[in-house]
């Protein structure tokens, strides 16, 4: 029995060529999210107790090898030295990221409050530097009983 080919039965052949899809038929995918600007004013995030032990050791590193010029070797010594290290041996450390935290805490909190709720404050300032030094002075003498009243 004789059957006809089909394109199911041919051979597929390769396509030389990549398909890659331009202009609007590439709308399925998102666009591309770009990074926020950091904010210069932002307070830097705290650094932890094993950063704080980690400033003490380079000095105390550095003294012991002058010569030594690679910070991957500084590091491993550290990170060493941190596991072999007991708890009470890191509770100063420990404690001193502590307050870095509690003080980032209050920094970023009267970051956050500037920056939802301080436009109030900035007007504030704004219309009184907006005024004449004259009526700045008018302001300030209310009490003297000498106002001039030009509105009427």
């Amino acid at each position: 029995m004789k059957r006809g080919k089909s394109k199911a039965d041919a051979p597929k052949k390769a396509d030389g060529r990549l398909s890659v899809k331009k202009g609007p038929e590439r709308t399925g995918k998102k666009p591309r999210k770009t990074k926020a600007d950091k904010d210069p004013n932002k307070p830097k995030r705290p650094p932890s107790a094993f950063f704080v032990f980690m400033e003490e050791f380079r000095k105390s590193f550095k003294e012991k090898n002058p010569n030594n010029k690679s910070v991957s070797v500084v590091g491993k010594a550290a990170g060493d030295k941190w596991k072999s290290m007991s708890e009470a041996e890191k509770a100063p450390y420990v404690a001193k990221a502590a307050k870095f935290k509690t003080e980032y805490t209050k920094k970023l909190a009267a970051y956050n409050k500037n920056q939802s709720g301080g436009g109030s404050h900035d007007a504030d300032e704004e219309d009184e530097s907006d005024k004449s030094s004259s009526e700045v002075n008018d302001d300030d003498e209310e009490g003297s009983g000498e106002e001039e009243e030009d509105d009427e």
